[in-house]
Formats: C-alpha cells, sequence, structure tokens
C-alpha cells in the first residue's frame, strides 16, 4: 500500500475480481465533473492529510471531536501524523482548524480489497480528535431518509480529490451531483455488494464521480449525509457508478463512537 488512503479504482468489471487483489489506494488531492462548492454550504465535510495537510482523503464531522471516514483512509498513515482539517475552501490555505486523532475506531468487521467474496465490505471508521472543532455535525441518514436511496433520488458527493482518473490535483472543495443507482445494477457491478450496507451512485452516461482522493467523503442528499465514498471502478466511467457505505446502515455504530445522539 502506498501513504495514505484513497478511493479505491478497479481497470474495469471484466476483470473487478483480479483488479482487486491487485490495486492498492494512491494518496490524491477531486470530484470529476462537478463544480467548486464553498465550504461554508457544507461546515462538516473535512479532510484527512498526513501531516502536510493536504488532502488524501475526505470525511464528515460527526459530534464536536468525532469524524466519519472510510475504514481504509487509516492504515497507512500512522495515527500520531494523521491530521483532519476542517473548513478550508482551499488546501494551501491557512483558514478552519487542524485537529490531531486520538483514537481510529474501525468497523471490526472490515474487509480490506483483497479480491475475496466480502472484498471492502463494512469501510466505515470513526475518528476521535484531541479537541472539539467548532463546526456543526452532519445530519446523518436513518429509516425515516429511505426516499433519499430510492433509484433516481439526486445526491452529491464531496470532495477535494482528483480532477480526472490520473489528473490533476484539486485546488479546492468540490461537489457532484450525481443519481442513486437501483440495488441490482450495484450488486453487478461490485460482486461483494451488501443490501442495506452498501449504495452505489453514478452518472450512467459518465462524466461526475468521485475520484482518487475523495475516499471517506460525504455522499449527501440535502443536508442529510447518506453515504460515505468507498470504490469505484476508474473515475467518471459510463455504466460504472461509484460504492458508497451506506450510512443508514451504520447509524447505531456510528452515534456509539462518536457521542452523536443522530
Amino acid at each position: 500500500m502506498s501513504t495514505g488512503g484513497s478511493r479505491r479504482r478497479f481497470a474495469g468489471v471484466a476483470v473487478i475480481v483480479v483488479a482487486l487483489a491487485l490495486v492498492t489506494p494512491v494518496p490524491a488531492l477531486a470530484i470529476v465533473g462537478g463544480e467548486e462548492v464553498p465550504v461554508g454550504s457544507y461546515p462538516s465535510a473535512v479532510y484527512l492529510s498526513n501531516g502536510s495537510e493536504l488532502p488524501m482523503c475526505g470525511g464528515v464531522l460527526v459530534g464536536p471531536g468525532a469524524v466519519l471516514t472510510a475504514a481504509h483512509c487509516t492504515f497507512d498513515t500512522a495515527q500520531a501524523e494523521l491530521r483532519v482539517v476542517a473548513h478550508r475552501q482551499h488546501p494551501a490555505g491557512r483558514d478552519g482548524a487542524t485537529r490531531s486523532v486520538a483514537r481510529i475506531w474501525r468497523h471490526p468487521a472490515y474487509h480490506p480489497y483483497d479480491g475475496g467474496p466480502s472484498s471492502g465490505n463494512n469501510d466505515i471508521a470513526v475518528l476521535t480528535l484531541d479537541r472539539a472543532l467548532p463546526y456543526p455535525a452532519a445530519k446523518l441518514a436513518g429509516d425515516a431518509d429511505r426516499d433519499h436511496y430510492r433509484p433516481g433520488a439526486m445526491a452529491t458527493v464531496l470532495g477535494w480529490g482528483r480532477l480526472a482518473d490520473g489528473g490533476a490535483r484539486s485546488d479546492t472543495l468540490r461537489g457532484a451531483a450525481i443519481p442513486v443507482t437501483d440495488d441490482r445494477s450495484c450488486a453487478a457491478t461490485y460482486p461483494s455488494f451488501k443490501p442495506g450496507l452498501v449504495v452505489c451512485a453514478g452518472d450512467p452516461r459518465g462524466g461526475k464521480d468521485a475520484c482518487l482522493g475523495d475516499s471517506g467523503g460525504p455522499l449527501v442528499a440535502g443536508n442529510v449525509v447518506i453515504g460515505i465514498v468507498a470504490a469505484g471502478i476508474g473515475c467518471g466511467q459510463p455504466g460504472t457508478p461509484g460504492s458508497y457505505t451506506r450510512v443508514s446502515g451504520y447509524l447505531a455504530d456510528i452515534t456509539a463512537h462518536s457521542g452523536s445522539d443522530a
């Protein structure tokens, strides 16, 4: 593995099992086909860095001192070096606030992206910060938010990742509006798909997607976080939606480890 976790990428559907076994996360500093969005409109969006304060993954504030992210984002950087940067529009800036990580909780049933039948399942983690942040926590999807997971419902994926597969790094927070995909299409794309625990989203025509460096970032419907960026086949390819950890399926775990009463 390389330094830093980022959105998993696969070469193509036909070779997905082989690619899962070979691919490793690549640190990257944005959303494909999106546009700049003001961080003030999404004050709970944060990013993870390895001390350089440049983004390697995304995350979302779920309590004054707790951040939700992808489990695979937490392996390659030592906890002592891991930083959470909040409310910073441009990574090169000095606005917002930075916090160290005091504790990491990973889902105990997380399976790395190793090509096995459970590859990538339970890709979720909660980071406890050394000090609280002065920004509002996100609202998390629960049972009452089922309509947000309806196929065709629109959501926005946020991040500071690459602008294209193999492309340049973004210098600002970006977002892209994409539709939620039906479970059958998601299962056809990702063999380890688990109903109720994974949701897919992406423009079937391609061109709008999360990309490298966006892992762990939020997929939001209005002001509700419905997913966490987990994996993808390339970035923005037609007919290949991105895979997201479904927040409603892990709400009890998230609240237990974040101090949130969502």
